[in-house]
């Protein structure tokens, strides 16, 4: 059956917000027959591009852990987004790019449905479980309770190859004007949908589809 419409869907593991969006996208990809294709959209690398964005460890910790509390008052599911626990946590706040190696990873082994069940694994992990997952081990984990083979995951993990899967998002991103996640461009029109709750974004996609 071919889709209504196809939609790129920008996200950061890390990201609180990419978390609701997540799953209004799941239940509108059901409802209007979306082909969802995943881009990982790396807000910072490393450790060193966090100290650069956000400053000493604690000082990131607790700004980004604001932006959580506005997250949370938005959310469907705010009982998932525990910031005492991040807040609690024995290590800093963690980069996104371990997870988004470890979605293109599930992507080459099962595909877009393998990507986003990881992402939405992970991002439960992060969010609800304070869970590091700039911790290869913990990706690892988590693929394995996903249902993902380990050996083939753990050597897509490392594979240059998956790395330069998610530099082509990036570089796709920077195409689109892509600046901040979540992004959800209709490839159909090129337009955005304005990111909010499950009933904003239906109205948008029926306006998208007359």
């Amino acid at each position: 059956m071919t889709a209504a419409l196809t939609i790129d869907f920008f996200h950061d593991v890390v990201c609180c917000w990419c978390f609701n969006i997540s799953s209004r996208m799941r239940c509108l990809a059901a409802e209007f027959g979306l082909d969802i294709r995943h881009r990982t959209f790396v807000l910072q690398a490393s450790r060193g591009e966090m100290a650069a964005r956000w400053g000493a460890p604690g000082q990131a910790r607790e700004i980004i852990l604001g932006h959580w509390s506005a997250c949370r008052q938005a959310s469907d599911r705010p009982e998932l987004v525990d910031i005492e626990a991040m807040r609690k946590a024995p290590f800093d706040y963690p980069h996104g790019m371990t997870a988004a190696l470890g979605c293109k990873a599930a992507e080459r082994l099962g595909g877009p449905g393998a990507h986003w069940d990881l992402f939405d694994r992970l991002q439960r992990a992060h969010l609800a479980e304070a869970r590091n997952i700039a911790d290869p081990a913990t990706v690892l984990q988590l693929a394995r309770e996903s249902g993902l083979e380990s050996g083939g995951f753990a050597r897509f993990l490392s594979d240059p190859a998956t790395a330069c899967a998610v530099e082509a998002d990036r570089q796709l991103a920077r195409a689109q004007q892509v600046r901040s996640v979540p992004a959800l461009i209709i490839r159909e029109t090129g337009s955005r949908l304005a990111n909010g709750s499950r009933d904003v974004l239906a109205v948008q996609l029926r306006h998208a589809l007359r």
